[in-house]
Protein backbone atom coordinates (compact mmCIF):
# COMPACT_ATOMS: atom_id res chain seq x y z
CA UNK A 1 0.00 0.00 0.00
CA UNK A 2 1.36 3.43 -0.97
CA UNK A 3 2.34 5.80 1.80
CA UNK A 4 0.25 8.97 1.39
CA UNK A 5 1.17 12.57 2.02
CA UNK A 6 -1.69 15.06 2.34
CA UNK A 7 -1.00 18.79 2.07
CA UNK A 8 -3.80 21.17 3.03
CA UNK A 9 -6.22 20.63 5.90
CA UNK A 10 -8.91 23.25 5.35
CA UNK A 11 -12.67 22.72 5.28
CA UNK A 12 -12.39 20.12 2.53
CA UNK A 13 -8.90 18.74 2.95
CA UNK A 14 -9.27 17.88 6.63
CA UNK A 15 -12.31 15.73 5.87
CA UNK A 16 -10.80 14.10 2.79
CA UNK A 17 -7.64 13.22 4.68
CA UNK A 18 -9.74 11.78 7.50
CA UNK A 19 -11.42 9.40 5.06
CA UNK A 20 -8.04 8.24 3.76
CA UNK A 21 -6.88 7.61 7.32
CA UNK A 22 -10.09 5.72 8.11
CA UNK A 23 -9.51 3.55 5.05
CA UNK A 24 -6.17 2.48 6.51
CA UNK A 25 -3.79 4.42 4.28
CA UNK A 26 -0.51 5.42 6.02
CA UNK A 27 -0.78 9.20 6.17
CA UNK A 28 1.65 12.08 6.67
CA UNK A 29 0.09 15.55 6.74
CA UNK A 30 1.13 19.17 6.39
CA UNK A 31 -0.75 22.43 6.20
CA UNK A 32 0.21 26.08 5.89
CA UNK A 33 -1.23 27.14 9.26
CA UNK A 34 1.33 26.49 11.99
CA UNK A 35 0.22 23.89 14.52
CA UNK A 36 -2.89 22.86 12.61
CA UNK A 37 -1.43 19.68 11.14
CA UNK A 38 -0.17 18.54 14.55
CA UNK A 39 -3.58 19.12 16.11
CA UNK A 40 -5.27 17.21 13.28
CA UNK A 41 -2.86 14.28 13.64
CA UNK A 42 -3.58 14.09 17.37
CA UNK A 43 -7.24 13.54 16.52
CA UNK A 44 -6.43 10.85 13.93
CA UNK A 45 -4.33 8.03 15.42
CA UNK A 46 -1.77 6.50 13.11
CA UNK A 47 -1.15 9.72 11.18
CA UNK A 48 1.96 11.92 11.35
CA UNK A 49 2.31 15.69 11.03
CA UNK A 50 5.45 17.30 9.58
CA UNK A 51 6.61 20.88 9.14
CA UNK A 52 7.37 21.21 5.42
CA UNK A 53 6.24 19.85 2.05
CA UNK A 54 9.73 18.45 1.56
CA UNK A 55 9.29 16.31 4.67
CA UNK A 56 5.99 15.03 3.27
CA UNK A 57 7.78 14.01 0.08
CA UNK A 58 10.42 12.14 2.07
CA UNK A 59 7.75 10.16 3.96
CA UNK A 60 5.25 9.46 1.15
CA UNK A 61 4.98 7.68 -2.19
CA UNK A 62 1.91 9.59 -3.33
CA UNK A 63 1.29 13.25 -2.41
CA UNK A 64 -2.12 14.95 -2.48
CA UNK A 65 -2.53 18.72 -2.39
CA UNK A 66 -5.80 20.41 -1.42
CA UNK A 67 -4.91 24.09 -1.32
CA UNK A 68 -6.50 27.42 -2.15
CA UNK A 69 -4.99 28.40 -5.50
CA UNK A 70 -2.41 27.72 -8.14
CA UNK A 71 0.30 29.79 -6.49
CA UNK A 72 0.09 27.67 -3.34
CA UNK A 73 0.18 24.40 -5.26
CA UNK A 74 3.10 25.61 -7.39
CA UNK A 75 4.92 26.68 -4.23
CA UNK A 76 4.61 23.14 -2.90
CA UNK A 77 5.68 21.56 -6.20
CA UNK A 78 8.82 23.68 -6.28
CA UNK A 79 9.85 22.32 -2.86
CA UNK A 80 9.66 18.68 -3.91
CA UNK A 81 12.68 16.57 -4.80
CA UNK A 82 13.88 13.01 -4.78
CA UNK A 83 13.04 9.88 -6.75
CA UNK A 84 9.90 9.76 -8.94
CA UNK A 85 6.63 9.87 -7.06
CA UNK A 86 3.06 10.87 -7.88
CA UNK A 87 1.55 14.27 -7.06
CA UNK A 88 -2.24 14.52 -7.16
CA UNK A 89 -3.61 18.03 -6.97
CA UNK A 90 -7.23 18.06 -5.82
CA UNK A 91 -7.46 21.84 -5.50
CA UNK A 92 -9.26 23.98 -8.05
CA UNK A 93 -6.58 25.99 -9.83
CA UNK A 94 -7.48 25.97 -13.54
CA UNK A 95 -5.98 24.05 -16.47
CA UNK A 96 -3.11 26.44 -17.14
CA UNK A 97 -1.93 26.32 -13.52
CA UNK A 98 -2.25 22.52 -13.48
CA UNK A 99 0.05 22.24 -16.46
CA UNK A 100 2.49 24.68 -14.84
CA UNK A 101 2.57 22.58 -11.67
CA UNK A 102 3.18 19.41 -13.70
CA UNK A 103 6.09 21.09 -15.48
CA UNK A 104 7.63 22.23 -12.18
CA UNK A 105 7.90 18.71 -10.73
CA UNK A 106 11.21 16.85 -10.59
CA UNK A 107 12.01 14.70 -13.60
CA UNK A 108 10.11 11.44 -13.68
CA UNK A 109 7.33 12.46 -11.28
CA UNK A 110 3.74 11.72 -12.23
CA UNK A 111 0.95 14.27 -11.95
CA UNK A 112 -2.84 14.18 -11.85
CA UNK A 113 -5.16 17.14 -11.62
CA UNK A 114 -8.16 15.74 -9.77
CA UNK A 115 -10.44 18.47 -8.42
CA UNK A 116 -13.63 17.59 -6.59
CA UNK A 117 -17.23 18.73 -6.45
CA UNK A 118 -19.44 18.55 -3.40
CA UNK A 119 -19.07 20.78 -0.37
CA UNK A 120 -18.02 19.85 3.17
CA UNK A 121 -20.85 17.36 3.93
CA UNK A 122 -19.84 15.25 0.92
CA UNK A 123 -16.19 15.53 1.88
CA UNK A 124 -17.19 14.37 5.35
CA UNK A 125 -19.04 11.26 4.22
CA UNK A 126 -16.74 10.37 1.32
CA UNK A 127 -19.25 11.00 -1.47
CA UNK A 128 -17.39 13.62 -3.48
CA UNK A 129 -17.30 13.62 -7.27
CA UNK A 130 -13.71 13.41 -8.45
CA UNK A 131 -12.58 14.14 -12.01
CA UNK A 132 -9.02 13.16 -12.87
CA UNK A 133 -6.85 14.47 -15.67
CA UNK A 134 -3.55 12.83 -16.52
CA UNK A 135 -1.99 9.55 -17.59
CA UNK A 136 -4.32 6.51 -17.30
CA UNK A 137 -1.67 4.55 -15.38
CA UNK A 138 -1.38 7.31 -12.78
CA UNK A 139 -5.16 7.45 -12.49
CA UNK A 140 -5.32 3.69 -11.95
CA UNK A 141 -2.74 3.96 -9.19
CA UNK A 142 -4.73 6.73 -7.51
CA UNK A 143 -8.13 5.04 -7.87
CA UNK A 144 -8.17 3.34 -4.43
CA UNK A 145 -7.44 6.72 -2.84
CA UNK A 146 -10.17 8.43 -4.82
CA UNK A 147 -12.64 5.72 -3.87
CA UNK A 148 -11.98 6.43 -0.19
CA UNK A 149 -12.97 10.06 -0.75
CA UNK A 150 -15.62 9.98 -3.46
CA UNK A 151 -18.59 8.06 -4.83
CA UNK A 152 -18.31 9.17 -8.47
CA UNK A 153 -14.75 8.97 -9.82
CA UNK A 154 -13.98 9.65 -13.48
CA UNK A 155 -10.89 9.84 -15.66
CA UNK A 156 -11.77 12.77 -17.93
CA UNK A 157 -8.70 13.09 -20.15
CA UNK A 158 -5.17 14.52 -20.17
CA UNK A 159 -3.66 16.95 -17.70
CA UNK A 160 -5.83 20.03 -17.26
CA UNK A 161 -9.10 18.41 -18.28
CA UNK A 162 -10.04 17.62 -14.68
CA UNK A 163 -9.71 21.31 -13.92
CA UNK A 164 -11.74 22.36 -16.96
CA UNK A 165 -14.61 20.01 -16.15
CA UNK A 166 -14.59 21.25 -12.53
CA UNK A 167 -14.63 24.92 -13.53
CA UNK A 168 -17.54 24.41 -15.90
CA UNK A 169 -19.46 22.50 -13.25
CA UNK A 170 -18.90 25.20 -10.63
CA UNK A 171 -19.80 27.96 -13.03
CA UNK A 172 -23.12 26.25 -13.76
CA UNK A 173 -23.70 25.75 -10.01
CA UNK A 174 -22.99 29.42 -9.34
CA UNK A 175 -25.31 30.53 -12.15
CA UNK A 176 -28.01 28.24 -10.76
CA UNK A 177 -27.56 29.67 -7.27
CA UNK A 178 -27.76 33.21 -8.60
CA UNK A 179 -30.88 32.40 -10.61
CA UNK A 180 -32.48 30.83 -7.54
CA UNK A 181 -31.69 33.92 -5.46
CA UNK A 182 -33.31 36.15 -8.05
CA UNK A 183 -36.40 33.95 -8.32
CA UNK A 184 -36.90 33.90 -4.56
CA UNK A 185 -36.47 37.66 -4.38
CA UNK A 186 -38.97 38.30 -7.18
CA UNK A 187 -41.41 35.86 -5.62
CA UNK A 188 -41.07 37.59 -2.27
CA UNK A 189 -41.59 41.02 -3.83
CA UNK A 190 -44.69 39.76 -5.64
CA UNK A 191 -46.10 38.40 -2.40
CA UNK A 192 -46.30 34.75 -3.45
CA UNK A 193 -46.10 31.87 -0.96
CA UNK A 194 -42.41 30.94 -1.06
CA UNK A 195 -43.08 27.48 0.38
CA UNK A 196 -45.36 26.84 -2.58
CA UNK A 197 -42.85 28.30 -5.03
CA UNK A 198 -40.04 26.09 -3.74
CA UNK A 199 -42.30 23.02 -3.78
CA UNK A 200 -43.36 23.63 -7.38
CA UNK A 201 -39.81 24.27 -8.58
CA UNK A 202 -38.63 21.15 -6.75
CA UNK A 203 -41.26 18.99 -8.44
CA UNK A 204 -40.74 20.33 -11.95
CA UNK A 205 -38.21 21.43 -14.50
CA UNK A 206 -36.99 24.20 -12.17
CA UNK A 207 -35.54 21.62 -9.82
CA UNK A 208 -31.82 21.57 -9.11
CA UNK A 209 -29.32 20.66 -6.45
CA UNK A 210 -28.92 24.37 -5.76
CA UNK A 211 -32.64 24.60 -5.02
CA UNK A 212 -32.33 21.70 -2.59
CA UNK A 213 -29.21 23.03 -0.88
CA UNK A 214 -29.54 26.81 -0.98
CA UNK A 215 -33.22 27.81 -0.92
CA UNK A 216 -33.60 27.43 2.84
CA UNK A 217 -30.29 29.16 3.73
CA UNK A 218 -31.15 32.05 1.42
CA UNK A 219 -34.63 32.43 2.91
CA UNK A 220 -33.16 32.35 6.42
CA UNK A 221 -30.11 34.47 5.52
CA UNK A 222 -28.05 31.67 7.03
CA UNK A 223 -24.70 31.83 5.31
CA UNK A 224 -22.93 29.19 7.40
CA UNK A 225 -20.01 28.22 5.20
CA UNK A 226 -20.12 24.98 3.28
CA UNK A 227 -18.27 26.44 0.29
CA UNK A 228 -16.82 29.93 0.58
CA UNK A 229 -18.21 32.59 -1.71
CA UNK A 230 -14.70 33.88 -2.41
CA UNK A 231 -13.70 30.40 -3.60
CA UNK A 232 -16.71 30.19 -5.91
CA UNK A 233 -15.84 33.62 -7.27
CA UNK A 234 -12.30 32.38 -7.96
CA UNK A 235 -13.65 29.35 -9.81
CA UNK A 236 -16.02 31.39 -11.95
CA UNK A 237 -13.24 33.83 -12.81
CA UNK A 238 -10.96 30.95 -13.83
CA UNK A 239 -13.72 29.45 -15.95
CA UNK A 240 -14.26 32.75 -17.74
CA UNK A 241 -10.53 33.06 -18.43
CA UNK A 242 -10.60 29.64 -20.08
CA UNK A 243 -13.79 30.51 -21.99
CA UNK A 244 -12.15 33.67 -23.29
CA UNK A 245 -9.07 31.72 -24.34
CA UNK A 246 -11.25 29.21 -26.16
CA UNK A 247 -13.19 31.97 -27.91
CA UNK A 248 -16.52 30.81 -26.46
CA UNK A 249 -18.64 33.37 -24.58
CA UNK A 250 -20.29 32.49 -21.26
CA UNK A 251 -22.48 35.54 -20.51
CA UNK A 252 -24.47 33.86 -17.74
CA UNK A 253 -21.25 33.19 -15.86
CA UNK A 254 -20.09 36.76 -16.47
CA UNK A 255 -23.23 38.14 -14.81
CA UNK A 256 -22.83 35.72 -11.92
CA UNK A 257 -19.21 36.73 -11.47
CA UNK A 258 -20.33 40.33 -10.98
CA UNK A 259 -22.95 39.29 -8.43
CA UNK A 260 -20.44 37.18 -6.50
CA UNK A 261 -17.92 40.02 -6.58
CA UNK A 262 -20.54 42.42 -5.25
CA UNK A 263 -21.37 40.08 -2.39
CA UNK A 264 -17.67 39.67 -1.59
CA UNK A 265 -17.20 43.42 -1.55
CA UNK A 266 -20.12 43.65 0.88
CA UNK A 267 -18.24 41.43 3.32
CA UNK A 268 -19.54 37.98 2.39
CA UNK A 269 -16.32 36.51 0.98
CA UNK A 270 -15.87 34.10 3.88
CA UNK A 271 -19.57 33.16 3.92
CA UNK A 272 -21.22 30.40 1.95
CA UNK A 273 -21.87 31.31 -1.67
CA UNK A 274 -25.61 31.37 -0.90
CA UNK A 275 -24.74 34.93 0.12
CA UNK A 276 -24.82 35.83 -3.59
CA UNK A 277 -28.38 36.79 -2.61
CA UNK A 278 -26.97 39.96 -0.99
CA UNK A 279 -26.02 41.36 -4.41
CA UNK A 280 -29.55 40.96 -5.75
CA UNK A 281 -31.06 42.35 -2.56
CA UNK A 282 -28.92 45.46 -3.01
CA UNK A 283 -30.00 45.74 -6.65
CA UNK A 284 -33.66 45.39 -5.67
CA UNK A 285 -33.39 47.70 -2.70
CA UNK A 286 -35.13 45.15 -0.50
CA UNK A 287 -34.40 42.01 1.52
CA UNK A 288 -35.81 38.60 0.82
CA UNK A 289 -38.69 37.88 3.20
CA UNK A 290 -38.40 34.21 4.13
Amino acid sequence: MDRIGFLGLGIMGSRMAANLAAAGHPLTVWTRTEGKAAAWAEDHPGTTAVGTPAEVAEAADVLITMLVDGDQVLGVAEQLSGPPKLLIDMSTIGPAAAREVAAALPEGWGFLDAPVTGSSPRAQDGTLTIMGGGEPADFARALPLFEAMGSLVLHVGPTGHGQMVKLLNNAVAAVNAGTLAQALLVGSAAGVDLDALVAVMGAGSGSSLMLELKAAPMREHDYTTLFKLEHMLKDVRLCLEEADGAGAPFPAAEATREALAGAAEAGHGEDDFAAILASYEKLAGRQLAG
